[in-house]
């Protein structure tokens, strides 16, 4: 990729900003990894995916937790089966429709869901201490400017009830509304 003067007279490197957000995409999926450890005998990544979709939509239809999550219905299924098992989720009848069947997260689940993010969210948070002032004012502006290009909207403050906490719902779920 060229390489372009910008008006500060610094390189502009679009290679070197990629590598850059593939080495901190690398760190963001360790730290992610890292907080699932606790339950990670009872709940895969995939598995929390769903966890995850299921605390931010409330009771959802299979087909569309299955759409949501971008897999096919069947592999939808032998997930929340997974979940069902470990008491994670559950099913219900859906009660304006009793031919459906809606599947939503047990208090069991519900509480996975905030452990692991909380664990994400302070580990994370170590890794910004460790930042002088003015590089977490350039990492805010540098973020938000990618999530921006991304069409990523902004996580919640730590202390509101955090809706995407993982981010991963957003792209389906516009598609899903679209």
């Amino acid at each position: 990729m060229p390489e372009r003067e910008t008006p500060a007279g610094a390189m502009d490197d679009v290679d070197a900003v990629t590598r850059a957000v593939l080495t901190a995409t690398r760190l963001l999926v360790a730290v992610s990894a890292r907080s699932l450890t606790e339950v990670e005998e009872r709940v895969t990544l995939p598995q929390f995916r769903m966890l995850v979709v299921l605390s931010t939509r409330g009771a959802t239809k299979l087909v569309a937790l299955a759409e949501l999550l971008q897999v096919a219905p069947s592999t939808a299924m032998r997930m929340v089966d997974r979940l069902i098992t470990a008491g994670l989720a559950d099913r219900q009848t859906n009660p304006e429709n009793r031919r459906e069947t809606l599947l939503r997260l047990t208090d069991e689940g519900r509480r996975t869901v905030e452990d692991v993010t909380a664990r994400r969210r302070g580990e994370i948070a170590a890794i910004v201490e460790r930042l002088a002032p003015r590089q977490r004012v350039a990492l805010v502006e540098a973020l938000a400017a990618f999530n921006e290009a991304g069409g990523e909207p902004p996580a919640p403050a730590a202390d509101d009830p955090e809706p995407y906490p993982l981010g991963w719902v957003i792209e389906a779920e516009a598609a899903h509304d679209s």
